[in-house]
């Protein structure tokens, strides 16, 4: 998807999801000491680090570090962290990084900052090229059960094969497996 119809999108869901957004915002304020928007640093387009903003899931002592490498996770979830995490809906805040040019709705998932393998990796096949996605093909093939090297060979079969009407595909697969809560650990 173009940056004009990425931006459109998001604006319109943003406007759209409004009131959820506010809820879950209130929520997460009223059940956690830690402030409602967690800021991650992450990688995106040509390796520039960006702040990404989440829901906070996780307690603000949870380890910077891919969830699923967490011995424990559960016992680092905030009161809601389950249900957002489960339902996407932690994802939410994204839509801003999609306004604002960070990211699009499809393409490889922002690296974090210290996820040297796979920053390493992507850049070496060229991936660090493209914008960041709130969902990509590694998404919907198996988000953390896959290994570094199957992530990034499937981030450059998109890099490949990208279109409008991939992307389509991908957002439509993402709706599904989310929610059948499909690939989701906790």
């Amino acid at each position: 998807m173009g940056q004009i119809l990425n931006f459109t999108i998001a604006l319109i869901l943003l406007t759209i999801l409004i009131f959820p957004i506010a809820l879950i915002y209130i929520l997460i304020k009223y059940t956690t000491k830690d402030t409602p928007i967690y800021w991650s640093q992450r990688i995106g387009k040509n390796n520039v680090t960006f702040e990404m903003p989440k829901f906070r899931s996780m307690r603000s002592d949870t380890p910077q570090v891919a969830t699923h490498l967490l011995e424990d996770n559960i016992n680092f979830l905030t009161p809601i962290g389950r249900f957002i995490r489960r339902t996407s809906l932690d994802e939410l805040p994204q839509l801003f990084s999609i306004i604002k040019g960070d990211m699009g709705f499809v393409g490889p998932r922002p690296a974090l900052f210290n996820q040297n393998d796979l920053i390493e990796l992507r850049s070496k096949s060229g991936v660090h090229k493209l914008l960041p996605g709130i969902t990509g093909l590694a998404q919907i093939k198996g988000r953390d059960s896959l290994s570094i090297s199957e992530k990034v060979s499937l981030d450059i079969e998109y890099l490949k094969y990208r279109s409008i009407w991939l992307d389509f595909k991908i957002l439509f697969l993402t709706f599904y497996k989310v929610l059948s809560r499909d690939g989701v650990a906790h």
